[in-house]
């Protein structure tokens, strides 16, 4: 057996050293990109008082440039001569100072910003500084989801590796929770004593100082450890660049919207990461406004990321035995029901439907997780799957495609969003109180959005996405030929 998988096992042999580097890039990044998912709505609302319907049009207008921007950083990453530290691995160097400056300024309000005179100018600055923060993303993620090829082609490692992503991943999310919990403050009259809203519980609104301290420790904290994981991975396969033909990105592209299971797992991708970016920054509002406890942004986070500390022991061994696809399959189902759950509880009073709503959100985790922490793992199958069948190895072009599914996917979060508020009223004005209907509607839609993209997400790996665990398999042995061939070729070094 060893002989037969010869380029496979000279491609591998990970140490721990290599998942917890791999997975350190993720944690830096997430420091920062959870910043965008779980406080940059409510702070554009609260803070600086843009409309829902101008962040809602912002975000599309940012994502209409990624479909110029992601294609380019992905030709790059495939056609530049390689650097002796390897093709992918340098520019997790290269984009350390540029994501935390950018993370910085997302949030940076300066004089007058969000009064009515200057909101000209407040529309502006949000929109270049979250246009270059997501520039600057797009430089650290697309080369960094090419890495997993380069890094090991043995798929056991590569599950390892996706698991180890994962929890990377919701570590970086973390932190942002505490600040997220410590941002809001009572509003008081000129008595000093706390105004009551119509339900006779005071009245919370976010605040700026705790706000963007938080941000510059955590920006400065992701470039410190983008820098640690550049010292800390190594690529085993080192690929030659790919020519620089003309029309060789049409190409490129044509041969990823061809392969079933690429488009399948891309699709899942983008609604897992609106459904994940939606609850985000959904929650904010409705534990403010609804549940009148933001303690509960920390308490649901906990309870969506705490199944990965079970899940991590077996799920590798349950995604090996019985495949990812059909786990995966099975826990989005599991995800969409429990919030269906919530959804027709909707008649409960607040005070006692919160401590369901929160274990209902660790069913709703615990179904999410199975998808979490392989999502990484499909998309390099996917990957091998094009490259086994059509002979392309524009793997950083690959990854750019996908993050573009995934910027997609916070188009349709935003979407979500501010179409919520537009459709409920909601009034973000200084100062405003919202009414009892307003707050039926939004407990409404922060259940029925989820459970609807979660059930859409399951039905696409039930009955799309072909690569089951029989299939996996024979595309580990095809991998092999290929290796073999490429070698001899002289198109890859080993």
């Amino acid at each position: 057996m060893e002989q037969h998988r010869a380029y496979i096992a000279r491609t591998s042999g990970l140490k721990l050293k290599d998942y917890l580097g791999y997975g350190l890039i993720d944690t830096a990044g997430c420091l920062i990109f959870s910043l965008v998912t779980t406080l940059l709505q409510k702070y554009y609302t609260d803070i600086l008082h843009l409309s829902p319907l101008f962040i809602m049009l912002m975000f599309i207008g940012a994502r209409i440039w990624d479909a110029i921007n992601d294609p380019i950083m992905g030709r790059i990453a495939d056609t530049a001569k390689p650097k002796k530290s390897g093709r992918y691995r340098p520019w997790v160097l290269y984009a350390a100072i540029p994501l935390a400056i950018s993370g910085i300024l997302m949030f940076v309000k300066l004089p007058n910003m969000g009064e009515p005179a200057s909101m000209l100018f407040t529309c502006i600055y949000a929109t270049v500084t979250y246009v270059v923060f997501g520039m600057a993303y797009t430089m650290l993620q697309i080369p960094y989801g090419s890495l997993a090829s380069v890094v090991t082609t043995d798929d056991k490692e590569r599950n390892k590796l996706s698991v180890f992503r994962s929890i990377g991943a919701a570590l970086g999310s973390i932190p942002v929770l505490l600040i997220a919990s410590f941002a809001y403050a009572k509003r008081l009259d000129a008595s000093g004593m706390p105004i009551l809203g119509e339900n006779n519980r005071p009245i919370t609104d976010m605040q700026y100082k705790p706000v963007i301290i938080g941000v510059v420790i955590m920006s400065v904290v992701s470039a410190a450890l983008l820098i640690l994981a550049y010292t800390m991975n190594r690529e085993r396969v080192k690929t030659k660049p790919q020519p620089k033909e003309k029309g060789a990105t049409k190409k490129a592209i044509a041969l990823l919207f061809r392969n079933r299971s690429f488009v399948a797992i891309s699709l899942v991708s983008m609604l897992l990461l609106s459904g994940q970016m939606f609850t985000q920054s959904f929650y904010t509002y409705l534990f403010d406004d609804y549940f009148h406890a933001n303690w509960m942004n920390l308490a649901t986070q906990a309870c969506t990321y705490s199944p990965m500390l079970l899940f991590m022991f077996f799920l590798p061994k349950a995604a090996k035995k019985i495949g990812k696809k059909e786990v995966t399959a099975v826990g989005l189902t599991l995800a969409a029901v429990s919030n269906l759950a919530l959804y027709f509880l909707r008649g409960m009073e607040p005070g006692k439907l919160m401590w369901i709503f929160l274990a209902l959100n660790f069913v709703s985790g615990c179904g999410l997780t199975t998808l979490v922490m392989q999502l990484w793992a499909m998309v390099t199958d996917s990957t091998d799957d094009i490259e086994v069948k059509t002979g392309s190895r524009d793997t950083g072009t690959a990854y750019s495609v996908f993050n573009f599914f995934r910027k997609l996917g916070q188009v349709l979060s935003a979407i979500c969003v501010n179409g919520a508020l537009l459709g409920m009223h909601y009034r973000y004005e200084k100062g405003a109180v919202q009414t009892p209907e307003n707050l039926k509607i939004m407990y409404d839609l922060a259940t029925l959005i989820p459970a609807v993209l979660f059930g859409i997400m399951a039905v696409l790996l039930f009955v799309v996405y072909p690569l089951s665990k029989r299939r996996v398999a024979e595309l580990q042995e095809q991998k092999e030929l290929d290796l073999k061939e490429s070698y001899e070729k002289k198109i890859i070094d080993i």
